[in-house]
């Protein structure tokens, strides 16, 4: 979840970068492997990238009502989902961190 919602660099850093004689070409694109066993809950919290719910203070979190809709039509047994539910509020988790405190 973290590289999905790392933020790219800020004009400052682009402006130091500038400065330096670099620009964003100069730097190879990160590669992020998912390990076979989470394959899944990348696949599900991708598709979740367009439903965070947010209020006057940012981001506060997914939109529980579609991930539990799509999770219900994967044929989970019980284990599975709540599994699978845990491992999506970790990355959310991780994700809200990264995303709320962004210098602007």
């Amino acid at each position: 979840a973290e590289a999905m919602y790392t933020p790219g660099p800020t004009k400052k850093d682009l402006a130091q970068m500038e400065l330096a004689g670099l620009t964003l070409e100069d730097f190879d694109d990160e590669v992020v492997g998912i390990w076979p066993e989470h394959w899944d809950a990348y696949v599900l919290f991708a598709f979740m990238r367009t439903q965070w719910r947010a209020g006057g203070m940012g981001l506060i979190g997914l939109d529980y009502a579609v991930l539990h809709r799509k999770m219900d039509r994967m044929e989970l047994d019980p284990g599975q989902y709540d599994e699978l539910e845990a491992d999506i509020q970790t990355m959310e988790f991780a994700a809200l961190n990264l995303m709320n405190s962004r210098d602007e």
